[in-house]
């Protein structure tokens, strides 16, 4: 054992070893199950969560009340909350997940080699997949889908704000298991403190991959302390920048929606940088109409100009703020004097999740979308769009703003390592 491992209570130890000891034996089942029997199972998890929508959102209640007592800002609040429709969207979720390509035994490349043999590179389950989160109980479920989809087992260790409600939603998934004939083990729940969170982090050999996602110390702390392989799933200060070719209207709608339409969520717009050309003209309406919804705005000198013009409330930007990742209806907003200054800024306050540019000038478009470094770029379109969702990919279990293995959005071939299966008839080496 590591000096690290010392520090665990044995307890802990045991509860993962007991989980992923489980989830080990069912993902052997798994990764053998043909795609009409993964298909069908995950229409019976889905459909058992709609027969429990009641219990869960009971379950959730008791969350979000204890969220509440607890002073939790609003932000977290509706990550953390599962009310009937939103159960209701995640059952159809797994049901999009069942109508996807299964990706275990696809092909990656093969040849045939000029001694007859045959080779071809396949893709085969990962086994074992550990996840770390936060308020977000649809991970709980997505994670569960997504991992019976691509023949992986999933060991899961949400955060304490939503303890009832996970508790709830793996019941209901374990039972659902059962009732489709497969191992309950498919899908663990880990309780426990933190020396249960530090036991998962080092089952290394029984837990084969680990996904954090959550904030940045919760994702920090993941890949620092842990023995297990992870795939870091980052934090999303996401910008828009608003060129000086934009169509103002355009950049308008994109600026209010990448703010506004889940502020929560790590998709969303946390700092509007604007071209110093149309910092005037658009400025005003941009900052009348954020405030309009409710949005906490940060502006830095320039910017403060257009706020004062537009009467609305704000203070003086810092640093600080262009690196927040706010995950609330609050803004930094700055004025740049060219495309590289925003490419400059965006280097240094960036993380590499999503990064929006507004413009009708096609030779800024493809600069920026050569010289940002990030998982997504969009261009004309709103930072929400960055979602395995939105993608066509169904649910997601993550985006990884790595670059080693998964980048982006991560959907069912990310949850996919692969073999080298060689085909000979009695070839051997000289």
């Amino acid at each position: 054992m590591s000096e690290r491992d010392t520090a665990i209570d044995p307890a802990d130890v045991e509860r993962v070893r007991v989980l992923a000891t489980a989830a080990r034996d069912a993902a052997r089942r798994l990764a053998l199950l043909s795609r009409a029997e993964k298909d069908a199972a995950l229409h019976v998890l889905a459909d058992a969560l709609v027969a429990a929508t009641d219990d869960v959102v009971a379950a959730n209640a008791l969350d979000l009340a204890r969220g509440r007592e607890q002073g939790m800002g609003d932000g977290l609040l509706d990550r953390l909350r599962l009310d009937p429709p939103r159960v209701a969207a995640v059952a159809q979720a797994l049901r999009d997940v069942a109508a996807l390509p299964d990706p275990v035994g696809e092909v990656v490349r093969g040849s045939t080699l000029a001694n007859g043999l045959q080779i071809r590179q396949v893709r085969v389950p990962m086994g074992v997949v550990g996840m770390i989160y936060e308020a977000r109980p649809n991970v709980t479920v997505d994670a569960a889908g997504l991992g019976l989809k691509s023949g992986n087992a999933v060991v899961l260790r949400g955060g304490s704000a939503a303890a009832d409600t996970n508790r709830a939603l793996v019941t209901v998934l374990r039972q659902a298991l059962a009732d489709a004939g497969l191992p309950e083990g498919a899908v663990g729940l880990l309780e426990g403190g933190h020396g249960a969170v530090r036991a998962l982090m080092t089952a290394r050999g029984l837990v084969d991959l680990l996904i954090p996602r959550g904030g940045a110390d919760l994702i920090e702390a993941v890949v620092t302390g842990s023995t297990v392989p992870v795939i870091e799933t980052g934090v999303g200060n996401c910008h828009v920048y608003v060129d000086a070719a934009a169509d103002l209207d355009r950049a308008l709608a994109i600026t209010v929606n990448a703010k506004t339409h889940r502020p929560s969520v790590c998709n969303a717009a946390e700092s509007l940088l604007v071209h110093a050309a149309v910092a005037e003209e658009f400025l005003p309406k941009a900052l009348a109409a954020l405030s309009g919804e409710g949005v906490v705005l940060h502006t830095d000198a320039l910017a403060t100009r257009s706020a004062e013009a537009a009467g609305v409330p704000h203070d003086l930007a810092t640093d600080e703020h262009f690196a927040t990742e706010f995950h609330a209806l609050e803004m930094s907003v700055g004025v740049v004097d060219d495309l590289d200054a925003a490419l400059a800024h965006i280097r240094r306050f960036g993380s590499g999740h999503t990064e929006a540019i507004v413009t009708e000038d096609r030779a800024a478009a493809r600069r920026f979308t050569a010289e940002v470094d990030a998982a997504a770029v969009m261009v004309n379109a709103s930072t929400r769009f960055t979602d395995g969702g939105e993608f066509g990919f169904g649910a997601e279990i993550g985006i990884s703003t790595q670059k080693l293995h998964a980048r982006g959005p991560m959907a069912l071939p990310e949850l996919t390592t692969t073999k080298w299966v060689v085909e000979g008839d009695g070839q051997v080496r000289a």
